[in-house]
């Protein structure tokens, strides 16, 4: 998590140097001390939030609550894409989690600036004022993707009320305390499949580790590359996928660079001879064994990246893909 610290006095900046050394955070100051308290410049509140709230995953406050919700007023939007904000009084005497509290981490950090003031942190969500289960938590843990905003509301709202919520995975994960396996109304599945889930109304997780195995004709657009990957997921959650594996001889390739770009995806690369060491059984093609010195791209370099053949080669367009599956 990357931090920014704002204090407003002298003493203000005392404790946050503190913090800001604890949390592997920058401080930043009024213009006027911040060469005397070896912190950063900054020239005003609105600014400096607006470029923070872009940067950082996290921004604390040192001095008035009042000050940071002003500050953060403009900013706020959705509590699955703002950054954790926690407000610390100069004395450390009270730590605020003042938004996503679950998602962003807000009160796991407000919980580590307690720590380190001896003061209080007020965490003021349901689920934690009540020892219930937080969903967005526990996914968040675990690195998996909520697929429903609305569903994770009303599994929250469930709990609160006493309701029943069932659990079910495809990995083996235990079931979480205060969940409850067996039929349920509405339920939690922790799954890479789309469509219809073991409950009613089920709310899909999907663990990241989705590898897309990728090969494509020299010149090959984006478009073309995300239609055969659309017809490739057919049944699995794309927002689960992880990366993209290719040959060393694609690494540069425009369409499949603008393909990853857009969806903010690693792009892993491997020499044929290291594609060709690959252990398992795959579609092969003499044809691309004459162009790229291996007989198979697609899977070989899914399986080359840490996964297991989910959907086998698909070819479309000038595309080949294979989606594989890295469990643990």
């Amino acid at each position: 998590m990357t931090a920014a610290i704002l204090a407003f006095t002298r003493q203000g900046a005392a404790l946050g140097k503190v913090l800001a050394k604890a949390l592997d955070a920058s401080l930043h100051v009024p213009a006027r001390f911040a060469a005397e308290v070896g912190a950063e410049a900054y020239d005003s509140l609105e600014g400096w939030t607006a470029r923070m709230w872009g940067e950082k995953d996290a921004l604390i406050f040192v001095g008035a609550c009042g000050i940071a919700v002003r500050a953060i007023a403009p900013h706020v939007k959705d509590k699955f894409t703002d950054p954790a904000v926690v407000s610390v009084d100069e004395a450390g005497r009270f730590v605020i989690p003042l938004l996503s509290g679950h998602v962003g981490g807000a009160n796991e950090l407000a919980l580590r600036v307690e720590a380190l003031t001896g003061g209080q942190a007020a965490i003021s969500t349901a689920t934690d004022v009540n020892g219930l289960f937080a969903v967005d938590v526990w996914a968040r843990g675990r690195d998996m993707v909520i697929t429903d905003r609305t569903l994770a509301k009303e599994v929250s709202a469930a709990l609160l009320e006493g309701k029943p919520v069932g659990f079910a995975s495809d990995f083996g994960h235990p079931c979480p305390q205060g969940l409850a396996e067996g039929p349920a109304e509405l339920g939690v599945w922790v799954t890479w499949k789309t469509g219809e889930g073991p409950f009613p109304r089920t709310l899909r997780l999907a663990p990241k580790g989705l590898i897309l195995g990728i090969g494509c004709k020299k010149g090959t657009n984006a478009a073309a590359i995300q239609a055969a990957v659309n017809e490739a997921l057919t049944g699995h959650e794309p927002a689960a996928v992880e990366r993209v594996a290719t040959i060393d001889l694609k690494e540069k390739e425009p369409g499949l660079l603008v393909f990853c770009a857009a969806h903010d995806l690693p792009l892993s690369v491997y020499s044929a001879e290291e594609l060709a060491a690959a252990e398992g059984k795959f579609t092969p093609s003499a044809f691309v064994k004459t162009v790229t010195g291996v007989d198979n791209v697609c899977e070989r370099a899914a399986v080359r990246a840490g996964g297991t053949i989910l959907v086998p080669k698909l070819a479309k367009n000038g595309v080949t893909v294979a989606v594989a599956g890295r469990k643990g």
